[in-house]
């Protein structure tokens, strides 16, 4: 196992000494987003399956990540799988906490995690709402329209 991936989960970890990121808003500032903030109140599996296939790049759809996110939900264990992809969130972005935390906070506070989570990816640049396809697709327009860098000074 390399020293970037100690977890054994596939997630880097942040370098030996490096500082993470903050969280860019708060737990329970649901309404900087309130569009957000009501879908996930009504139906946080909507929120649940756009975070998770931004959160996967696409390889978990939508509409699976949702399905999956109501079957548990049946059965009162949704917290135990949504967690996960918080770690993989704080994975990704070198978020402070701990699977613990992720768990616990999934726990008691789901929507109000599943709201800061769809947040951070939308202030890292990522619109959950359109998908991974739409979100790669505007990436790779945003790298092929940056001017070229030029080496030394120009006159």
């Amino acid at each position: 196992m390399s020293p970037n991936n100690a977890s054994g989960n596939g997630q880097k970890s942040p370098p030996a000494g490096a500082v993470p990121e903050q969280w860019t808003t708060g737990l329970c500032d649901c309404f900087d987003d309130p569009r957000n903030c009501i879908v996930t109140c009504c139906c946080p599996c909507i929120t649940f399956g756009q975070n998770a296939e931004i959160i996967d790049r696409g390889a978990t759809s939508c509409f699976i990540g949702g399905l999956i996110f109501c079957l548990l939900a049946q059965v009162g264990v949704a917290c135990l799988y949504t967690c996960s992809y918080r770690t993989k969130l704080r994975g990704l972005h070198s978020l402070p906490g701990d699977s613990c935390d992720d768990c616990l906070l999934h726990w008691c506070c789901i929507h109000c995690a599943l709201c800061q989570e769809y947040r951070e990816l939308k202030n890292h640049g990522l619109d959950p709402s359109i998908g991974w396809v739409a979100n790669a697709e505007k990436m790779n327009r945003g790298a092929t329209t940056m001017p070229p860098m030029t080496l030394g000074m120009d006159r």
